[in-house]
């Protein structure tokens, strides 16, 4: 090769290299922008609840043709509300099965173990159980703790989004949902069973808050529910609530999300996606992360504050960035180096819910609704961009990763055009034809 070809080459390396450092970090302005709500519609004056209220009014009427109810929060108190349907009415006491934020309330069942010292957060959670175990694989079973359940890091691999089970079939026990999970949504592998190594990163597990429902079980030998009711529902005053038999005369409608009425599942995994609730109980338990205006303390006796706020601090990380505690998820920093809190909700075929709070300062927004996949994810995200000038990775991904895909498409195909008319005009300029 001569020297002039080489010399040539070396500088179409050159651009293909920069082109591709171009790219890679446009890809990163585009996600630094996006976390930042560049490409979002600027939110109300953070003093301005009514105006954040009928934005996701707004929202509602464009979006879904269920049901819903909205609770806004500020400093502990209910500021602004909303409740509408396209059928029966709903208001304040309508219950709503909630999906995944079941997950959040469960999670406090764990911690009053703790707290009686009748559980180890970090030891292995065979220990406690007795009417199942992990099944042997290549990785440790040993170092699935309780405190890595709670926080999605035990290395289960299922994925679970549970279905549920229609009316008309009898759900099966903990023990054969553990070992076939019959009801696992589309795409999820369903199978119990610790497929990473425990510890090494998140990844969402359904299963795992399964397998902490037979904890609850098996330490106290009461029916899941029955000491959920006991140890933390009716303490907190969330006197309605229930993981099963839900007041039939309260129970919302359930919509699919073409606006016909759908079918109420019930579930094995209570704990994980059954829990019926209401606005105001929903609101109490928001209000009880935080201290009362009468002097009551956060936890309100059923956990201490020395409890919650270990719930909140980081044990799960994703792309460098804390997402998840003991429990609740961790959606963005609340700028006095806590997060805000919460945790969304969705079951089939279309129930989404939300309920997030920001212990800092008492703010808060609760969103139950049938009727859309996506409705109260959204609503809640935008919530917490307007609470911290940040959105949240959760949103990020499922509600604005379309937008960022096409930016990032966009910047490359420009960039690598660009790339491309150097090369033309360096071919030019030298007139030493192709390779």
């Amino acid at each position: 090769m001569s020297k002039m070809r080489f010399q040539r080459m070396k500088r179409w390396l050159a651009i293909a290299s920069g082109a591709l450092i171009a790219v890679a970090c446009w890809m990163a302005l585009v996600v630094f922008a996006a976390r930042g709500g560049w490409f979002r519609p600027s939110p109300p004056e953070k003093s301005d609840t009514a105006a954040f209220l009928h934005w996701a009014e707004s929202r509602y009427k464009d979006q879904s043709r269920g049901n819903i109810a909205i609770v806004l929060i500020e400093q502990g108190r209910v500021q602004e509300s909303y409740f509408a349907s396209h059928g029966r009415p709903v208001n304040d006491r309508s219950l709503f099965q909630v999906a995944s934020l079941s997950k959040w309330v469960t999670a406090w069942g764990v911690m009053t173990l703790a707290e009686q010292n009748r559980i180890d957060l970090d030891a292995p959670v065979s220990r406690y159980l007795t009417r199942w175990h992990l099944p042997e694989g290549p990785f440790d079973n040993d170092a699935v703790t309780v405190r890595r359940l709670l926080a999605h890091t035990a290395g289960l691999t299922d994925g679970l989004g549970f279905q549920g089970f229609p009316p008309d079939e009898a759900p099966p026990s903990i023990e054969q949902e553990l070992a076939h999970t019959t009801d696992a949504m589309p795409g999820a592998d369903g199978v119990v069973r610790v497929g990473a190594e425990p510890g090494s990163h998140w990844r969402y597990s359904g299963g795992g808050y399964l397998i902490l429902q037979l904890l609850i079980e098996e330490v106290t030998q009461e029916p899941f529910n029955s000491y959920m009711q006991r140890a933390v529902l009716r303490p907190l005053g969330m006197t309605q609530s229930t993981f099963v038999d839900p007041d039939s005369a309260h129970l919302v409608d359930f919509y699919g999300p073409d606006g016909s009425l759908a079918l109420h599942y019930r579930f094995t995994a209570l704990g994980a996606a059954s829990l019926y609730t209401s606005a105001a109980d929903m609101t109490r338990f928001l209000q009880a992360h935080m201290a009362g205006s009468d002097g009551s303390v956060p936890g309100r006796g059923v956990l201490m504050p020395t409890t919650l706020a270990a719930m909140h601090k980081p044990i799960a990380f994703l792309y460098g960035l804390p997402v998840w505690g003991a429990g609740p998820t961790l959606y963005a920093p609340d700028g006095t180096g806590g997060y805000i809190i919460g945790h969304d909700g969705a079951n089939f075929p279309a129930i989404n819910t939300t309920a997030r709070i920001n212990p800092a300062n008492g703010d808060g927004i609760i969103v139950l609704e049938t009727g859309s996949i996506s409705l109260a994810r959204e609503i809640g995200g935008q919530w917490t961009f307007w609470q911290s000038g940040i959105v949240p990775l959760d949103t990020l991904v499922l509600i604005d990763g379309r937008g960022i895909l096409i930016a990032t498409a966009a910047g490359a195909i420009v960039i690598f055009l660009g790339a491309g008319f150097a090369v033309r005009r360096m071919r030019g300029r030298s007139n030493l034809g192709p390779l």
